[in-house]
């Protein structure tokens, strides 16, 4: 269906190209001068492979997260039992918006990078519709779950934390990446409690690195373009600089900055007031915070990247030697005893969520039915039942839910829920978009029953988690309870804030 698919290949071929003119210089003079630039190849085989797998072959559970062209889910490989963090890529959306690049990319990095701070890739899978990467599954959910059932860490909890992305981005850094979206949200947490940097949908090769990188699988080489979450983009990148591995660094104070508060340091009702605050770096330590961690932060936000602590001549020896992390074992750190990880509501200790989500299941993904009904000549049973008929596809559901959405939009989260009222209940079709809009629909006669107005401020527009199945949408003039079924009342939470904090 798309170019992608050969791509995708265990045997990676991609034929000459006239694209780079520094590679078409015939004046190539001599072997070093080719290894000061990243190298690429017109081979690859992968270490993670592309197996003939379907969706057929898994029990998909949680969402884990949802992006603007991809959602991470639970997978358990029925065989074997494996549990993975199975990322469904749509390729509609990423062609559409010209992405194939980043997830090649991607795909490429991780195949290449081996370190216990990086979530590893096991294998990637293909369909019609979607395509699949197998990545590690960090059962202990994101680093920003534990800032917000904890309210914020404590310095000690912050310091083993911030030492272990500290590890795993020297080892980035070392290997010429520029990974451009370090926030809790893509740190996650093992079982044990510790960290591993995932989502290198924006990473950045620079031109020493040392991942070998296909011709036509770059990133925005030419343009200084802005990537990254509004909260953690240092000041260079809104000022169109190039990027620099200080970008990181900005991204990791920030990071700190809010295990530490609870909150990031330049959070604000618009992405515009964010950036504003950024660029006037208008930082306001909280008084409780050690003087250390106020040193580390502030120097770590400064506003010339060359002068972050890990960017400078002295490298990371100057970051690590920092007094903040006085007492880290840097050789033993994966040895050292993680802190004690706050349990989602309801959860009982040591449990892990093992159900399988009714809705996720795998005729509703993909094309697994069709290759199974292949040559019948028969409809895919996808339309049979279900609220998503393909779950890797985010602006493509079942067609009766398509009449609420504008040209272009797309969905984040949907889900039959029930409305909760004081002596009823009503079931309705709750629908979060990208626009952002978040409106909730009568599935019986198929008219909007409510259109619950967005703000990106919290004190206008903010969820109350109250159980697993149980949550609140609050704003200023009503506040509405929602129960689902599917126990997906954090994902609600999730989805929403995230698109607040985009």
């Amino acid at each position: 269906m798309l170019a992608m698919e050969k791509d995708f290949d265990s045997k990676l071929r991609i034929q000459g190209t006239n694209n780079n003119n520094d590679n078409n210089n015939s004046n190539t003079s001599s072997n070093t001068a080719a290894s000061n630039n990243v190298q690429r190849s017109k081979s690859f085989a992968f270490r993670a492979p592309q197996e003939s797998f379907t969706i057929q072959d898994f029990e998909l559970g949680k969402i884990y997260g949802v992006g603007s062209y991809s959602k991470v889910v639970r997978a358990k490989k029925k065989d074997t039992g494996m549990v993975y963090a199975l990322k469904i890529m749509d390729k509609k959306f990423i062609t559409k918006e010209n992405k194939t690049a980043y997830v090649k990319l991607e795909r490429i990095v991780l195949d290449q990078l081996d370190h216990p701070g990086v979530v590893r890739l096991f294998f990637t899978f293909q369909d019609s519709f979607s395509l699949y990467m197998a990545l590690e599954s960090c059962e202990g959910g994101e680093l920003f779950d534990q800032i917000t059932r904890k309210g914020c860490l404590s310095e000690d909890e912050a310091r083993f934390y911030a030492a272990e992305v500290v590890d795993a981005l020297e080892y980035i850094h070392n290997m010429g990446l520029i990974h451009r979206d370090i926030k809790p949200e893509n740190l996650l947490l093992t079982t044990d409690g510790h960290i591993k940097i995932a989502d290198f949908g924006s990473v950045k090769p620079m031109q020493d690195s040392r991942i070998t990188v296909l011709p036509n699988a770059a990133s925005d080489d030419k343009a200084c373009t802005f990537v990254g979450t509004a909260a953690y983009v240092p000041p260079e990148v809104l000022n169109s600089s190039p990027a620099t591995f200080g970008n990181d660094l900005w991204a990791l104070g920030c990071t700190l900055y809010q295990m530490l508060s609870g909150t990031s340091p330049f959070k604000d009702a618009s992405e515009w007031l964010i950036f504003q605050r950024i660029i006037a770096r208008d930082i306001r330590f909280p008084n409780y915070f050690s003087e250390e961690a106020r040193d580390l932060i502030d120097r770590l936000l400064d506003i010339d990247p060359s002068r972050r602590p890990g960017a400078g001549p002295d490298g990371y020896a100057a970051l690590k030697m920092h007094p903040f992390f006085r007492g880290v074992d840097w050789s033993n750190l994966r040895a050292q005893t993680p802190p004690r990880l706050a349990l989602e509501t309801g959860a009982q200790s040591g449990e892990v969520d093992d159900h399988n989500d009714s809705s996720w299941n795998p005729t509703h993904i993909g094309d697994g039915s069709a290759r199974q009904n292949d040559g019948n000549g028969g409809a895919s049973s996808s339309e049979s039942s279900g609220h998503i008929t393909r779950l890797a596809s985010i602006d493509s559901f079942d067609s009766k839910w398509q009449q609420f959405l504008d040209p272009g939009e797309s969905v984040l989260m949907i889900s039959m829920v029930k409305k909760l009222q004081k002596l009823s209940s009503k079931k309705v079709q709750l629908i979060l978009t990208n626009k952002p809009k978040l409106i909730y629909v009568d599935p019986s006669k198929l008219v909007v029953k409510g259109n619950i107005i967005w703000s990106d401020n919290s004190n206008d527009l903010s969820v109350q988690v109250t159980g697993p199945s149980h949550f609140k949408i609050c704003t200023p003039k009503k506040v509405l309870s929602f129960e689902d079924a599917k126990q997906r009342a954090w994902q609600w939470k999730k989805a929403i804030e995230g698109l607040q904090n985009r």
